[in-house]
């Protein structure tokens, strides 16, 4: 990654690409039909009602949350800026209708204003290189009303807890062996990529809250990725729900307003409405 030449977009897009040849075969990456897919629309379907709506899914990869937002009877416009990511994700859904590839980058989409009641995007925040400009872009290419739906989470530290999960782990790997499906996100050059990034750090819910609220953004709302995580521990084997626990997940919803005066000015941590289990925290 050193050198004149180098440029991080492009870092992460080759990441990227090469993660494609083995993405859907890691755990938490692919999603299986039954609960652990209803788990994964059930807060889509709540942003967006149960009307079609034409959705923008962002960083959208091999098509996994894509199959997800058209099942539920959406148009949807699937972006990536990874040729080979695009390239499995329309193999995997090659002949629907109300479905178009688009490569672009998410940050600077070069889509039409107000063009989507929607945006979903799935492990895509972190990555960001410019968040409070991307934000303002998304911002742009919603309608008025249009919803905002983003799951994400702290991918640079564990939870506390998580860290006794992650030593488990450890010794499963190490009494049976490493799992050949799991393709640890190239450890060393995730690692890299994540130093030059904004949220290399970690990723926090309450961080976004001011950004999207400085975007123009209203209504956030903070939802448990509680449910999804059990949808996956189901018929998982003892590393992958070990897995589920290792780092804090979360979802975040938020809208466009209908008017520029829809809410009043107020500092934006105070305008964020947990929608949480009780007990319970985003994991």
């Amino acid at each position: 990654m050193d050198g004149a030449n180098f440029h991080l977009k492009e870092e992460i897009r080759d990441y990227w690409s090469k993660r494609s040849e083995t993405f859907d075969l890691a755990f938490g990456h692919r999603i299986a039909p039954g609960p652990e897919a209803d788990a994964w629309q059930r807060p889509i379907r709540a942003a967006l009602g149960s009307q079609p709506k034409r959705v923008l899914e962002l960083a959208c990869g091999t098509g996994e949350v894509t199959r997800l937002i058209h099942d539920l009877g959406h148009e949807v416009t699937a972006l990536d800026f990874s040729e080979a990511m695009l390239a499995v994700a329309r193999k995997k859904h090659a002949g629907k209708p109300r479905l178009r590839f688009l490569l672009a980058d998410a940050e600077q989409t070069m889509e039409p204003d107000a063009a989507y009641d929607a945006i979903v995007c799935r492990h895509l925040v972190w990555t960001l290189t410019q968040p409070e400009e991307t934000f303002k872009e998304w911002f742009r290419l919603l309608k008025p009303g249009g919803r905002l739906v983003i799951f994400d989470g702290d991918w640079a530290k564990p939870k506390p807890s998580g860290q006794i999960a992650r030593l488990l782990i450890s010794l499963i790997d190490r009494f049976i062996g490493t799992d050949q499906n799991y393709d640890g996100a190239l450890g060393s050059r995730h690692s890299r990529i994540m130093e030059a990034l904004p949220f290399g750090s970690g990723l926090r819910s309450e961080e976004l809250t001011p950004l999207l609220s400085a975007a123009g953004f209203a209504a956030i709302q903070l939802q448990s990725h509680g449910p999804i995580a059990r949808a996956q521990r189901k018929n998982a084997n003892l590393r992958n729900k070990l897995r589920t626990l290792v780092y804090r997940r979360f979802i975040l919803t938020c809208m466009r307003p209908w008017t520029p005066t829809y809410f009043p000015q107020r500092n934006p941590v105070d305008a964020v409405r947990p929608v949480l289990e009780p007990t319970s925290q985003p994991r």
